[in-house]
């Protein structure tokens, strides 16, 4: 059996503005950002450019051919699509494991530096690892050769298609595509398409287990039925950092949208994808769906964390209030003091007995803030709030 080609990809959100910016970097190792130029050459050279191109395909995109056989695709979507030719039934794993090692540890890295300036991605998102689907294709193969590969790679097949010119078995991660008289072009197109659609799905299923974890970290705030004054501080500080990463994460799931619509539309007009879209088609309209779902979710989350805010803010009011009342009994009980003395004695002596008396109502002023300094972060304030069953979502 023949391995002719393996793949890879990746896809994040991009417009043509980043390709541009990409692009340049790509051809001479320079951008027009203020980035370190040493750095930019060290990552431009660990590519190892052999060619690039520039093109369209409904899309522009550059491509690469690097000195390794390598051949990157980038869209103006953000969608990554690498493959090689250099690949052996009995090497594949190995060769799979060398184009991976391609993608994070030199491509990834100069894009993301690329990108390094302006919104930050949020800590959630930055340190994901990512599990690629892997593209295995063969040239006319045998039904049984192609399900013996899979046994070795994955525990059972998710689904199976036929048509005339190729066919799929797709495990967990793995794809064999056999070709039977299909051209290359065409192969990568269902590739690509494949790539962005377990991608954008990916990126969907992240946002939502995002949206579990940030409301129970919101939750194990609220959820007390007393707060220490001292703690109160702390906990206005975590939801205001919570707040920040549902901003970030809210303007991601908002630019999706346009990118579901544009692949839809090129691929419906592509009619090398015909025979994948009288299959796959729906998928898109379910993704349409599934977004929309992640979009009413994320704007539940942020009025949630909004609504802790505000509770908190309205306790270190109430906190505030407090302060001051205890400050004005201490500034009473000086001014009390002082009043007294006047009337105590004649004239102003400076006497032993007078300054101690002086450091003894200071040592009481001083001790009476601290009393009621320690009572304030002592104090348990209540946080009422609305019950809600967690159990229905």
């Amino acid at each position: 059996m023949k391995i002719s080609e393996i793949y890879i990809g990746g896809w994040f959100q991009r417009t043509m503005l980043q390709l541009s910016e990409i692009y340049d970097f790509l051809r001479d190792g320079t951008s027009q950002l203020k980035l370190n130029k040493h750095k930019l050459a060290e990552l431009h050279e660990g590519l190892g450019i052999g060619s690039i191109e520039y093109g369209v395909q409904g899309e522009e995109f550059i491509s690469i051919m690097t000195s390794e056989q390598i051949r990157v695709k980038i869209f103006e979507d953000g969608l990554i699509v690498l493959g090689t030719d250099q690949v052996t039934e009995e090497t594949m794993f190995a060769d799979i494991e060398n184009l991976k090692a391609y993608y994070e540890n030199r491509l990834s890295p100069a894009i993301n530096y690329i990108f390094s300036l302006g919104a930050p991605v949020p800590k959630e998102l930055a340190h994901i690892e990512n599990i690629y689907p892997y593209f295995v294709v063969c040239d006319n193969a045998k039904r049984e050769d192609i399900a013996a590969l899979l046994a070795r790679t994955e525990r059972q097949k998710y689904f199976e298609f036929d048509n005339k010119t190729y066919s799929v078995l797709r495990g967990d991660k793995y794809y064999f595509i056999n070709n039977k008289k299909s051209s290359s072009e065409m192969i990568e197109r269902y590739i690509e398409e494949q790539v962005f659609i377990r991608e954008f799905k990916g990126q969907l299923h992240r946002y939502l287990n995002l949206h579990r974890i940030i409301w129970e970290k919101i939750d194990n705030v609220k959820d007390r039925a007393k707060v220490k004054g001292k703690d109160i501080v702390k906990f206005s500080s975590k939801l205001e950092s919570y707040r920040k990463t549902v901003t970030l994460i809210g303007g991601r799931i908002d630019q999706m949208s346009t990118y579901i619509s544009t692949r839809e539309k090129i691929a419906k007009e592509d009619q090398d994808l015909a025979d994948f879209l009288a299959i796959s088609g729906y998928r898109y309209e379910t993704l349409r769906d599934t977004l929309q779902y992640i979009k009413d979710l994320w704007k539940m989350t942020t009025q949630y964390v909004d609504s802790a805010q505000k509770l908190f803010d309205g306790i270190k009011q109430d906190v505030t209030s407090s302060s001051i009342n205890s400050l004005t009994i201490v500034t009473s009980m000086s001014a009390g003091a002082a009043i007294l003395s006047l009337f105590t004695e004649s004239e102003p002596e400076f006497t032993t007995f007078g300054f101690i008396y002086f450091f003894v109502l200071a040592f009481v002023g001083w001790a009476a803030t601290k009393l009621l300094t320690y009572v304030a972060h002592r104090r348990k304030y209540e946080i009422s709030d609305a019950e809600i069953d967690k159990n229905i979502k």
